[in-house]
């Protein structure tokens, strides 16, 4: 993947910052909340054959709309936006990473902000104890990719790390280019502090617990990742199968669905190879499509849950609560 030096700072730059209801499978299965745990306003559970899922919320940060879609005039996308009532000249973005019991064992996707983000965001941990899981019973931290919103809830400002017992699974080619000390020594001053802050939260992690995977990979049990590069140049999502069912977790595929799925040539700021992205983003919806599957994603409003369906040009996230 070729980065341009645009595309770099528009990157660093953002990195600095940073129920019930039908289950949507080929036998259309309902789906319920996971017994005997009930739902609180920072989590919500919902199963997916014999997996039990966990959206947990970290919070939300408002970001303005300046600049934040590259290749649309700014008018336009403020017309989009007042229409979701966002506010005016901004966007709120939302933050949501999953937890899954399955196999026998406790498993997350992305870590979310730790204490690295926004004043509104921070949110994460509490849920997560809240929802009734402890850091030491997680045996499998899965990243999508490794921006910062994603991976800084694996270590605190102080050093801390929170998962010290778990395995971090990571795509081969996101290590690949974040850990690059040439790409790193090359890149513009913006984007320097993504490549120290992947080294920061990740170089004490012992060699046996960083586990690099393949595309097409089963991660853990009924969990099998997806490439969709072009976000970032290991950008992957993850499909979550069992008993007929499926889900797929989509992560950064689109930034705030409402305006990036509905119109997905859309380029969100934090695109790394914009080109990529939105062909990306169009084979990803259109296989979820096809294929039945229920989704969401890290920065879809929470519960993150519901269906994909196309809409004009484009496609349409129901969340289902």
């Amino acid at each position: 993947m070729t980065i341009s030096r645009r595309a770099a700072l528009a990157a660093g730059a953002g990195l600095a910052v940073l129920g019930t209801g039908p289950r949507r499978t080929n036998a259309q299965t309902p789906a319920s909340p996971a017994p005997d745990h009930g739902q609180a306003p920072g989590y919500y559970r919902y199963r997916i054959g014999d997996i039990e899922v966990t959206a947990i919320n970290d919070g939300y940060a408002d970001r303005s709309l300046e600049g934040y879609v590259k290749n649309v005039a700014l008018a336009e996308v403020e017309t989009e936006i007042s229409k979701l009532h966002h506010g005016k000249g901004k966007i709120r973005v939302p933050y949501n990473s999953l937890v899954l019991r399955t196999g026998g064992k406790t498993v997350m996707i992305d870590a979310g902000n730790g204490d690295s983000g926004a004043p509104t965001t921070g949110r994460w941990m509490a849920n997560f104890k809240a929802a009734g899981f402890d850091p030491k019973d997680v045996s499998t931290v899965l990243l999508t990719h490794l921006h910062g919103d994603h991976i800084n809830g694996l270590r605190l400002k102080s050093g801390q790390g929170m998962f010290e017992s778990a395995e971090i699974k990571l795509p081969e080619a996101e290590h690949a280019f974040w850990m690059d000390d040439a790409r790193m020594n090359a890149a513009p001053p913006a984007m320097k502090g993504a490549f120290e802050n992947v080294r920061r939260v990740l170089a004490s992690v012992p060699a046996d617990q960083l586990v690099r995977f393949e595309p097409g990979a089963e991660v853990a049990p009924g969990i099998t990742s997806v490439a969709a590069f072009g976000h970032t140049p290991g950008h992957t999502l993850f499909t979550v199968k069992s008993e007929g069912q499926s889900f797929a977790y989509v992560a950064d595929l689109t930034n705030v669905p409402s305006l990036f799925a509905r119109s997905p040539d859309w380029s969100v700021t934090f695109d790394m190879d914009k080109e990529m992205a939105r062909a990306t983003r169009r084979k990803m919806f259109d296989m979820i499509v096809k294929e039945k599957m229920m989704a969401g994603g890290f920065h879809f409003p929470f519960p993150a849950f519901g269906t994909i369906d196309p809409a004009g040009n484009g496609y349409q996230f129901k969340p289902v609560a």
